[in-house]
């Protein structure tokens, strides 16, 4: 009638981080984007970056002058 002898403290820990695990597959499903929409937008920002880069005044410029 001897059960296995298990140390509480691993017990605990590997019982902790199953929670976790638990806990982040659920806000992945609910806040998650996937990989189209990642790279739907990194694309966007960088169109937008370019449209704005392009715009500049000076393009050797990189910001107001101190006057020194």
């Amino acid at each position: 009638m001897s059960g296995n002898i298990v140390n509480l403290r691993t017990f605990r820990k590997r019982k902790e981080r199953a929670e976790r695990e638990a806990e982040a597959t659920a806000n992945r499903a609910l806040h998650g984007r996937t990989k189209g929409e990642r790279r739907l937008e990194d694309t966007r920002r960088d169109a937008a970056d370019r449209a704005h880069d392009g715009r500049r005044l000076d393009p050797g410029d990189d910001g107001p002058s101190t006057g020194r």
